[in-house]
């Protein structure tokens, strides 16, 4: 059941994205072109997973990941909330807590059963925070490469957004993580 709501959510953000894709390549608006474009293959990512994959997904982070796309291509790039300051930042606060959710459920998939119980709390903190700050970089990176080479204007502030941008992504891991941590520390306790 869980992977048939991933493809029908998935689906619907690729067809979404696609017809916006179709309606600002005939209207010429290239940047919103593009950024259709971009939202396209990201929302493919859930997709190609389940059908190449036999992972099973945790559809919260699935769901939280489109809506994540939807707030930032969308309402940030398209519709122009990104003029607003503050959605940048925010969403690169919520993006590093989402990845930091992420490496919680690669890290549980990875560990075998028996193994957790000897796992240090302080890994668990490292590994999920390490995780989310390594993805808030990744994606400065695509900013950037995104800029030189196709014009983009993604890292509108320069070095400025950059920074901001992964202090909000790592302050999202810290979070996650520390309460990961805690909850690891918890769990030995009892």
């Amino acid at each position: 059941m869980k992977r048939k709501l991933v493809i029908l959510f998935s689906l619907i953000y690729v067809i979404f994205m696609g017809c916006l894709a179709v309606f600002y390549y005939v209207s010429d608006e290239y940047f919103k072109t593009m950024v259709s474009i971009g939202g396209f293959a990201c929302g493919l990512i859930p997709l190609l997973l389940a059908f190449i994959t036999k992972l099973k997904f945790n559809l919260p982070i699935i769901i939280s990941y489109l809506i994540f796309l939807f707030c930032s291509q969308y309402l940030g790039s398209i519709v122009g909330w990104y003029g607003l300051g503050w959605w940048d930042t925010f969403l690169h606060l919520i993006s590093g807590a989402i990845l930091a959710f992420s490496g919680i459920a690669l890290y549980e998939r990875l560990i075998h059963r028996s193994a957790g119980e000897y796992i240090s709390a302080w890994f668990v903190f490292l590994f999920t925070f390490s995780f989310a700050a390594l993805g808030g970089v990744i994606w400065e990176i695509y900013e950037f490469s995104s800029d030189q080479l196709f014009g983009m204007t993604l890292q509108g502030g320069g070095n400025k957004d950059t920074m901001i941008d992964l202090i909000a992504d790592t302050l999202g891991g810290l979070l996650i993580g520390a309460w990961a941590g805690w909850r690891t520390k918890i769990k030995r306790s009892n």
